[in-house]
């Protein structure tokens, strides 16, 4: 037996030298060629086979198997003297340095053909090469029969493993893989992992292509990614551009795009009614039911859209399949039920689409933010700002043009319904920046209108002019359908009241009272506007308004609703009129303000627990929400209108404040407040941004 491989630690060996050097695979490798070698080369055959791929016990190469023989003795023996050498692991896998070192200085060509063999002795078993597949593949190994298998890997972790997909179909394509075969599928990947321009670019690739192969996936990817994007009217285009005889079962997908962008007859001839369904799976009733849900929403029955829907989300939820998707059926039920006032039925079926991972990674940031969107018009803050990080949190990526622009109004909402200016102000140059990267199409009415109302508190309506210029054009070639119109009008209305311009109201309030007959939603709508021009011009019946802010609570509007009371308890000259328009709004806003719990008692001092108290600053919590104000410019009007307590009230505790902190004079006496409450000494009392009449 030669010496050379026996395991003795002495200078110079074979294993000290692994040992002392596993960072350095040449040095190893020169020892490996020097002392595997003369009778030792059947050793050196047996790890380098086994370096490969090839394990024990099992077909060993045919050059291997002609040395030994084919007596188990001289195989035996082999493996004995190299688990004495110390290089052969018990399990029959060779140890590190080593294998490094035989794979580095073994010539290319016969590695690659000992793997060629290694191959073709899985495919004469029958037996797929698993984990080998990609270690050949990325050791350069280009083989046909390498690259499917990585296909048929890449395609089986295409639906919930994007990124794995991606990975796998990179390493099909180092094995030899068809790049234009596999195009859609890895664009497809691409665009699941959220790497939007990879999948543009390689989807560039394949529709420039004469004939491109899988061209209605490719076509699937494309609209995807555009509407991602917040262009959905390049999605449309995507489609137009496959053309109906073309599109197959992709059909509903096509219209939910194209209707995106105000085209009925478009989305129709790809999609016309009654069309049959492409196959009795889950995921083709789910694609089919989207499609159909989507257009009934247009019709004189759009409550039964909702129901559709939310079926196609049940069975997408079911399917377990994450396909490229203009918008998710989770997506389009939440946000029927939004615009029909029912934010309650939007939260649950967002949160179910969530916990079944609809439409996989790419769709779940949009699905919680319409959550979050939920949550905010239910008036629970915590859970929608809980649900929006979440949102921005769920993937290793950002947040997509829409889902951010998306993301961005919902700050927004939240900012104006807490009522901190500096807050309103930070998300509106957020949302100003959002709208320069996305476009209007019928899926973001709600934020466009959100942004309108916002933009005519800070007197910044020519932002959005231009896109809600777009919008009601959208709503015009549909024939303007009273589920999608209504909540537009409504905020065209709260934006005229912001800005004292009746001739702006009218159109809307007669659209909301013209649509009253079709939508229980628009009646209520109808109702609430009058009540606020009745509350603004001071003839106002108390009980008209009570009941029209409590409507609006009623269909998912209590921030609104309270808002409405608020204002009219302010401008009550009867005392027991503005207690109980003050209780309205507590009842429909139990935080009663922006910074938490109302006063028990309006027209009184009283203040509940811990809120009474001074703290360092000498004021009480309640103080500090009076004093906020008083530094934003309000009146005690206003005052009263954001905390939901009397201007009398709001007169006490100004006057109380200044007692406490020793103001003589108006000016001391902000100055004392912006010491007091640590904001900057430079700031203007009243902020220029902002309309005279806030909210």
């Amino acid at each position: 037996m030669d010496g050379n491989l026996q395991r003795v630690e002495r200078p110079g060996s074979l294993h000290a030298a692994l040992q002392q050097h596993p960072g350095h695979p040449p040095h190893a490798a020169e020892l490996v060629a020097t002392q595997l070698r003369g009778a030792n080369g059947a050793v050196r055959e047996l790890l380098l086979a086994l370096s490969v791929g090839f394990a024990l016990p099992g077909p060993l190469p045919a050059e291997l198997q002609h040395k030994v023989g084919r007596g188990a003795d001289n195989l035996d023996a082999l493996v004995d003297r190299a688990e004495s050498a110390g290089l052969l692991m018990p399990d029959g896998s060779v140890v590190g340095p080593a294998r490094h070192a035989l794979l580095a200085v073994t010539p290319t060509a016969k590695i690659h053909a000992l793997q060629r063999e290694l191959v073709t002795v899985f495919a004469s078993a029958g037996q797929p090469l698993g984990t080998i597949a990609r270690e050949l593949a990325r050791g350069g190994l280009a083989d046909p029969r390498v690259a499917m298998e990585l296909e048929q890997a890449a395609d089986a972790a295409l639906q919930h493993d994007p990124r794995l997909a991606s990975q796998i179909y990179e390493e099909a394509l180092l094995a030899g893989a068809d790049p234009l075969a596999t195009a859609a599928r890895r664009a497809q990947a691409a665009a699941g992992d959220g790497e939007l321009d990879a999948a543009a670019r390689i989807i560039d690739t394949l529709l420039v292509s004469p004939d491109p192969p899988d061209v209605r996936r490719g076509v699937d990817v494309a609209a995807s990614v555009w509407a991602q994007r917040g262009m959905l009217a390049r999605a449309g285009d995507a489609y137009n551009w496959l053309g109906p005889e073309r599109v197959g079962a992709s059909a509903p997908l096509a219209a939910v795009a194209i209707l995106g962008t105000g085209d009925l007859k478009g989305a129709e001839a790809f999609f016309p009614p009654g069309a049959p369904q492409a196959s009795p799976t889950l995921l083709a009733s789910a694609l089919l039911q989207t499609g159909e849900g989507i257009l009934a929403s247009l019709g004189e029955k759009p409550q039964q859209g909702i129901a559709v829907l939310i079926h196609a989300s049940d069975l997408l939820n079911s399917a377990g399949t994450a396909l490229p998707l203009p918008e998710t059926p989770g997506a389009l039920a939440a946000l029927l039920a939004l615009h029909s006032g029912e934010p309650h039925l939007a939260e649950t079926v967002c949160r179910a689409a969530v916990a079944a991972g609809q439409g996989g990674s790419a769709a779940q940031p949009r699905l919680l933010l319409i959550q979050a969107w939920a949550a905010m018009m239910q008036d629970k803050p915590d859970e929608a700002r809980l649900a929006a990080t979440e949102a921005a949190k769920i993937n290793h990526w950002p947040l997509v043009p829409r889902d951010e622009f998306l993301s961005a109004a919902l700050d927004v909402g939240l900012a104006r319904r807490n009522g901190e200016v500096p807050e309103l102000l930070r998300a509106w140059e957020r949302a100003r920046e959002a709208m320069l990267h996305t476009s209007v199409d019928l899926y973001s009415l709600l934020p466009w209108g959100e942004l309108l109302i916002a933009a005519s508190r800070l007197r910044e309506t020519r932002r959005v002019a231009h896109y809600v210029d777009e919008a009601w054009k959208l709503l015009g070639r549909l024939g303007e359908p009273p589920l999608w119109t209504v909540p537009l009008h409504w905020a065209a209305v709260q934006a005229a009241l912001l800005n004292e311009s009746p001739a702006d109201l009218a159109p809307h309030a007669t659209a909301l009272a013209r649509a009253s007959t079709h939508s229980h939603l628009a009646a209520i709508l109808a109702a609430a506007g009058k009540a606020w021009v009745s509350v603004l011009a001071g003839r106002f019946r108390p009980a008209e308004v009570e009941g029209a802010a409590r409507l609006l609570g009623g269909v998912g509007m209590p921030w609104e609703g309270a808002r409405l009371a608020g204002h009219a308890a302010a401008r009550a000259e009867d005392r027991r009129d503005m207690m109980r328009l003050l209780a309205c709004a507590r009842d429909l806003h139990p935080q009663g303000g922006p910074a938490g719990t109302p006063e028990v008692s309006a027209g009184t001092n009283a203040e509940t627990g811990g809120k009474g108290q001074p703290d360092a600053s000498g004021l009480s919590e309640r103080e500090k929400e009076v004093a906020r104000l008083v530094l934003e410019g309000k009146t005690y009007r206003e005052i009263g209108e954001s905390i939901y307590i009397s201007p009398r009230t709001a007169e006490h505790h100004i006057a109380r404040i200044r007692r406490r902190l020793g103001a003589e004079n108006r000016s001391d006496l902000l100055a004392r407040l912006r010491l007091a409450l640590g904001t900057d000494n430079s700031a203007p009392a009243k902020p220029q941004h902002l309309h005279p009449r806030q909210e």
